[in-house]
């Protein structure tokens, strides 16, 4: 029954590559499937309805809620201008010498990374970002794989992926937080070196092609773009930060602090409950995919937790899962194109599963299971040609997804390798 359950999972993710099913709705689809397949019955305890949706649904709840605030501030970050004042007041810094604009673009781009992902981000560090890096001669994928390693490099302390990788693995924020500390210097590096060598590489092009920043800005694009915001509001993106690393603050409540923040510092008091409501809502439209995603993982996590789910898949996995600390590494860094194009190892997707089936069967420690679901993170965040931010990063630069993908793959790649390593060395 394990070699049905694995030949299952490999059509789901036919499904989702082919685009035969949207990722969530396939992800439901194989739990029902997987859940019946591991002898679940239809109703009771243990079930396909009252366990795998019932309970799997909410399973991810406090994740859902930190993806809401999370969205919510960064629209803050938008309409206040926070985000536009940090890039416009980084380019006039780095004046016309390329690489400073480009690392200073980089800097807002990982502060940005703290707060949201995805699309947002990008759209935040790269409506103006990106065209004043091509103004001053960065080539056009540079640009575009720069907001991203940017962002990439703020990811390891972006707060509702603590609280995702925590309750999906079932693991106390303490540990989710030790690891992305011990991750974030990976990123870094490779995020400096990826401007200092590309950049570089293929020289300075004086270039002004951006079809976007050719044609007349429309009214949202000017909503986009609003005035300066104070100095001090510009230390938005790392309250959050500074309250859950530096005083311990849960998740929650440090996301909140830094809504409070951003609306205190922009905002007089008689604006304060429209832009209130107006952004709250606005964080509802952005949080909306990853809220649902976030369901359809709790539904597939429930699944692969069943007692028949777990007997059925032991044995198959652990004859190919490497023990051997060295190994681990080899073994885990080449699998690492598995997670991009919404492949079996993305954890957004099939690879939520499989980090399931790892650590129910026991066959790695969920500490472990962090460590290589957060360094392949690393690497759909970046190079995924699927992934939003990629697309948008792209398509706003005047490239394609794929460029882009060949640029920072290498890059993204070693930060991987970097994050297995720490992981067989502490973990293994």
């Amino acid at each position: 029954m394990g070699v049905v359950i694995l030949l299952v999972m490999a059509a789901g993710v036919a499904a989702m590559l082919s685009r035969k099913l949207p990722t969530a709705f396939a992800l439901v689809l194989l739990a029902v499937v997987i859940a019946f397949l591991a002898g679940a019955p239809l109703s009771g305890k243990g079930s396909v309805l009252d366990t795998v949706l019932q309970e799997g649904a909410p399973a991810l709840a406090a994740t859902m809620i930190a993806i809401l605030l999370g969205s919510w501030l960064g629209k803050l970050l938008e309409e206040t201008g926070i985000a536009g004042t940090l890039v416009r007041k980084i380019v006039e810094f780095g004046g016309d010498r390329p690489v400073f604009v480009a690392l200073g673009v980089l800097a807002v781009s990982a502060l940005v990374g703290t707060v949201t992902g995805s699309a947002p981000a990008a759209m935040l560090a790269g409506l103006i970002g990106i065209p004043a890096m091509i103004a001053v001669g960065i080539p056009k994928v540079t640009a575009a794989g720069t907001i991203l390693m940017g962002i990439a490099v703020g990811v390891p302390f972006e707060l509702p992926v603590w609280q995702f990788f925590s309750t999906a693995l079932d693991l106390p924020i303490d540990t989710v937080r030790g690891f992305m500390v011990k991750l974030f210097p990976f990123a870094l590096v490779a995020a400096v070196a990826y401007v200092l060598v590309e950049s570089r590489r293929r020289g300075v092009e004086h270039t002004w092609s951006l079809k976007s920043v050719r044609e007349r800005p429309s009214r949202d694009d000017r909503r986009r773009l609003p005035g300066d915001a104070p100095w001090y509001a510009l230390l938005t993106p790392a309250v959050p930060l500074a309250l859950a690393l530096g005083l311990d603050v849960a998740i929650i409540p440090a996301l909140l602090g830094g809504v409070a923040y951003a609306l205190v510092t922009t905002t007089r008091p008689r604006e304060m409950n429209r832009r209130l409501l107006r952004t709250l809502y606005g964080g509802f439209e952005v949080a909306a995919p990853p809220i649902t995603l976030f369901v359809a993982i709790g539904i597939l996590l429930a699944a692969v937790k069943l007692p028949g789910a777990i007997d059925a898949l032991e044995p198959l996995v652990k004859a190919v899962s490497p023990q051997n600390a060295v190994l681990f590494v080899l073994v885990f860094t080449l699998l690492v194109p598995l997670c991009l194009f919404r492949g079996p190892l993305n954890v957004f997707g099939l690879g939520a599963g499989i980090a399931g089936v790892l650590i129910a069967t026991g066959i790695y420690p969920a500490v472990a299971v962090l460590g290589m679901t957060a360094s392949y993170n690393q690497v759909f965040g970046v190079a995924d040609p699927t992934s939003t931010q990629t697309v948008w990063s792209a398509q706003y630069a005047g490239v394609s997804p794929h460029q882009v993908m060949v640029r920072t793959l290498p890059y993204v790649w070693a930060v991987a390798f970097g994050g297995l390593c720490v992981t067989a060395s502490t973990h293994l």
